[in-house]
This record gives C-alpha cells, structure tokens and sequence, in this order.
C-alpha cells in the first residue's frame, strides 16, 4: 500500500439493481465518509466518487459516480476505499488513528521491548492490540488505559502493562 493512506470505507454487496450498494464506512460518523473527496482503490488505479449516501441499520447505502447497475456494483464487493493521510482531521489529545499506532515499538513500563504493534482489531467486544515479539506467537490485549497506559508518538512508541496473567508474575501462595 502506498505510504500514508487510510482505509475509510469497504464497498459490500450490492443494494437494489439501479447500482446503490452497501458500504461501511470506518469513519467516527459514518456521513462523513463524503467529506473526503474521491476515495482510491488500495494500489490507487481506481477512484470513486459518492453521488449519494444514507444510513441503514449498520451500514449505509450509497451510490457511486459511474456505476449504474447491479452487475457493475456486484463487481466492487469487498473492494477498500482509501484517502491520503493528510486530508482526516487532526485528533484530540488521547486520539489516535490506528494506523498511526500500526508498526510503533511496544515497550514495558520499564522501557522493555516488547514487539511492535502489527495491529487494531475490533471483533465486537472492544479493540484488541495485536503485538508481534521478536520471536513467538502475537499478542493479543484489551486496548484499554490498564494494558495501554501510554501511547507516545512524539516519542515513537506504546507502553504495554501486561496483565499479571500473561506476564507470569502471579505469586505462588503455597500451603502452610
């Protein structure tokens, strides 16, 4: 993927046969995917523009500059649609956008390396940081103040507090 581009919106199946097609969009409001301008194919060889756009239960229903029929909007199922970078909003101060933090070292509270973020899921119960070590299988940690205390990208990375659980600190208390 060229460098600086967000992925805002995912083009799903299409809605009706004049073209309209669901999309969801990745965006704090979800209308405000309009207010990006044309949105790129991830390699940039496609552009699309929204003509129209309005919500629905968990996604909104769009149509795009050029595409009149069903087939044709069939044929974009599942394709990403991107923006540079530098046209989002700036964030709030405790904001960030994901891609911002994907690829930031993870360090402990002691200044420990830990890996570095491959990733932000979120599967329905809250994001989830995926941290990938320098060797064995990823993290995968509630992405809440407790496990993510700091997140410093003036400094370039992410404090990690494992919990106690993963970090095998738990005391053995043995029988007296």
């Amino acid at each position: 993927m060229p460098a600086g581009l967000i992925c805002i919106a995912r083009i799903g199946a299409p809605h009706g046969v004049r073209g309209a097609m669901r999309l969801w969009s990745f965006t704090a409001e979800p209308l405000a995917v309009m207010d990006y301008g044309p949105l790129a194919t991830k390699d940039g060889a496609r552009s699309f523009e929204i003509a129209t756009a309005r919500p629905a239960k968990d996604h909104l229903v769009v149509t795009l500059k050029g595409v009149a029929t069903r087939d044709e909007a069939e044929r974009l199922n599942g394709l990403e649609l991107y923006v540079p970078r530098d046209r989002l909003p700036p964030t709030e101060d405790d904001e960030y956008y994901h891609a911002d933090l994907i690829g930031l070292p993870a360090i402990t509270p002691a200044g420990e390396p830990l890996g570095r973020v491959l990733a932000i899921h979120n599967f329905g119960a809250g994001d989830i940081i995926e941290i990938a070590p320098p060797q064995g299988a990823t993290l995968l940690l509630p992405f809440t103040n407790a496990v993510v205390p700091t997140i410093n990208l003036t400094a370039g990375h992410v404090v990690i507090e494992l919990p106690t659980e993963i970090e095998g600190d738990t005391p053995n208390h043995p029988e007296a």
